[in-house]
């Protein structure tokens, strides 16, 4: 008997990306657990990804490729090779590239964040063929906008400090379900003192063992933050000297908030207005003290029309008060920036047709999109999409729109999956793709600064293979004979970090593998001496860059497209606000067809405030229908005072065809997009529930 232990690391799109170890037994991975000696990971995995050979050995793993017999979305093929797939690809895509290569539209996003499953090879192949671009845009695009305008990118405070604060604010974040390393630091904070703090819709696992949660409506994030900094302001709670150093616009910016009086924030954010002058008061006396006080924010809060302004609006607060000074003060959204990632090399945007403008297709909009013809306005009409790394028929808003499109019996679709997905059912070919355990990988991360090795732990189950493996092959059968295509995984990773940077120069693939995790060379406190990414180099009040951009200049206020306040027509119909937060044990759709994660959860169900369960003669138990001029789905209903009056929760994202009406919550969400970034607005939404006999 052979047994081994192998370092990798978890993909999936979670800001802690563990360090895994996996056991292996005679060629089985018997064992995944979190490697103890990684600082972030310190041997502790979340409940989903302690399950990662449930998963990989699931009775119900694509093996082999197929091809379709049945009708679109019924879900039934039969067995090929992997050549003739490969042919009957090939032959339907020559005909798009000769006549009009755009007509092909790639999907994908986070089913594995690994620089070379992810987009390498990938987008090679894409770029080379001229199809249309994917703006990928589904979790955060409309956060980092905001964040980019006024910090000038996603760096921030190194959660490795965390312990140290003194006050924590979790705004917008279900921390324990969705960054649970973070969320340990956070607790052993707490113990030494710190105050925390959760500003959230819903009293989540996170708000529950906080101090104080603040339970504002939906949307209204924006105008708490300028709220705060009418407060700040007005009390001199702020950081002169920092301010006159390090930011730029300061003055526009005070006679901008002069106007967001406590009593008018408190009004707008359901809250009461002492909430709003305490808050503040212990922010800044916090920093003031010289203390940390930490802001961890998430994109929760930015599923909404005025989402990326409302991020901004937060990410000023650390300059307004000096609190980046500390090194557990400051902010947390995304840490992605601090990572040089080779994206020139790894992806060749310079394949792309030089004498041609290449489209963008907007991952969210993903529903109408299918639907359109060809016009001048938009270009040829869809006739074919390879999705990979991404389930749209269960994550894309709106999603009888996007069953609609993929049902078009004209659409040429290849999926690559693990799973037969809701999306896998729509497929004309089917094909099996490998698994974390089963192929090389290089992983930056957006939760902490380490650089992260993947090492294949067993061979890959049937006849499965990796991402970059298809599109290798897939390249070959188009005849592309450029030399990237020929590259392994190991050459490609060998360079996915530019060591020209000094965050970077210590960075050395053979070395990387060998050791699992590696961190950059970063300050402990990034903008503790200003340094901001910003054109200016400083924390931006006032932006130029969005003035340019058509958009306020100004941190202000954007009202969700759906709400009580401001949209009191469709209110009259559909007058509780939905959110669709992630449930504990799903990834987005991933982990739902595992039977033990899915057993825990049990059921959809709605969280309802009592009041609202009472007019509606509504409860525990009993099932429901939640419904709006898009689409209904049904769920069994808790009646809990988690959900605060006027707010309904439904915490996702099931598969549609593991749900009792084959729906889930995005029956009910919208293709409208954010503010700035052309995010999606998932927690924009207006329904109505009833009981069902």
């Amino acid at each position: 008997m052979s047994s081994s232990i192998v370092r990798g690391v978890c993909p999936h799109d979670c800001p802690d990306t563990c360090a895994l170890l996996t056991t292996v037994v005679d060629g089985v991975a018997t064992e995944v657990k979190g490697d103890p000696d990684h600082p972030t990971t310190a041997g502790v995995l979340c409940t989903k990804v302690a399950r990662y050979t449930e998963r990989t050995y699931h009775a119900d793993r694509l093996l082999y490729p197929q091809k379709r017999v049945g009708k679109k979305g019924e879900g039934k093929f039969e067995r090929i090779s992997w050549d003739e797939a490969l042919e009957m690809i090939a032959a339907k895509l020559k005909p798009i590239a000769a006549a009009n290569p755009q007509a092909l539209v790639p999907y994908s996003y986070a089913g594995t964040m690994g620089l070379l499953q992810g987009e390498a090879m990938a987008h090679r192949f894409f770029h080379r063929f001229g199809a249309s671009l994917l703006d990928r845009t589904i979790c955060a695009t409309a956060g980092a906008t905001g964040y980019k305008y006024t910090i000038g990118g996603s760096l921030g405070t190194d959660v490795e400090q965390a312990q140290n604060g003194k006050l924590i604010i979790i705004w917008g974040s279900n921390s324990i379900v969705s960054n649970l390393h973070f969320w340990t630091r956070v607790q052993e904070a707490k113990r030494a003192g710190a105050k925390l703090i959760a500003i959230d819709p819903y009293r989540s696992l996170t708000a529950e063992k906080c101090h104080q949660h603040i339970a504002l409506i939906p949307g209204s994030d924006g105008a708490l933050a300028l709220g705060l900094m009418h407060v700040l302001i007005s009390e001199n709670l702020i950081d002169a000297d920092y301010i006159a150093n390090y930011t730029l616009g300061f003055e526009q910016l005070a006679q901008r908030v002069a106007e967001w009086t406590p009593e008018r924030t408190a009004q707008i954010c359901g809250i009461n207005s002492e909430e709003v002058i305490q808050l503040a008061r212990d922010y800044g006396e916090c920093c003031r003290a010289g203390n940390g006080a930490l802001i961890r924010l998430n994109y929760g809060m930015q599923r909404v029309h005025g989402g990326g302004m409302a991020v901004r609006n937060i990410a000023c607060l650390p300059a307004l008060t000096g609190a980046w000074r500390n090194p557990a003060g400051g902010a947390m959204l995304s840490l992605s920036a601090g990572f040089p990632k080779n994206n020139a090399y790894l992806q060749r945007p310079d394949l792309m047709p030089q004498d041609t403008p290449i489209r963008t297709i907007n991952m969210t909009t993903i529903g109408d999109d299918l639907l359109r013809p060809s016009s001048p306005d938009f270009g040829p009409q869809i006739e074919a999409v390879i999705v990979y790394n991404s389930n749209p028929l269960a994550i894309a808003p709106d999603s009888n729109k996007v069953a609609q499109g993929f049902a078009r019996e004209d659409l040429f679709t290849v999926v690559l999956e693990h799973f037969q997905t809701d999306t896998a059912d729509y497929a004309d070919i089917l094909l099996p793709a490998t698994t974390q355990l089963e192929h090389v990988d290089v992983h930056s991360t957006y939760g902490h600064y380490y650089m992260m090795a993947n090492n294949p732990a067993i061979a890959p189950l049937g006849e499965a293979k990796s991402n970059t493996e298809f599109f290798r092959l897939l390249a070959q059968k188009m005849a592309y004979t450029d030399s990237c295509f020929t590259e392994t995984d190991d050459q490609m990773a060998a360079k996915a970090f530019r060591t020209d940077d000094s965050k970077a120069v210590h960075f050395d693939w053979e070395s990387l593998k060998r050791s699992g995790w590696q961190k950059l060379n970063l300050p402990a406190a990034p903008f503790a001496y200003g340094g901001f990414l910003t054109p200016s180099g400083k924390c931006e009040f006032y932006s130029e860059r969005m003035l340019q951009a058509g958009l306020d200049p100004l941190p202000t206020y954007i009202p969700p497209y759906e709400a009580v306040q401001s949209n009191v027509e469709l209110a009259q119909q559909y007058p509780l606000a939905m959110i669709s937060p992630p449930a504990r044990n799903f990834m987005n759709s991933t982990f739902v067809n595992v039977k033990s994660l899915r057993d825990t959860e049990g059921e959809p169900h709605l969280d309802m405030h009592p009041s609202d369960a009472k007019s509606r003669a509504i409860q525990t138990g009993d099932l429901v229908r939640i419904f709006n001029q898009r689409g209904s789905m049904q769920a069994r209903v808790r009646v809990t005072d988690k959900a605060r009056a006027g707010v309904v929760v439904g915490l996702s994202i099931w598969w549609k065809k593991l749900a009792a009406d084959g729906q889930n919550a995005n029956a009910v969400t919208s293709q409208r997009v954010t503010d700035m970034g052309g995010g999606a607005t998932f927690y924009d939404v207006l329904v109505e529930v009833e009981k069902l006999g």
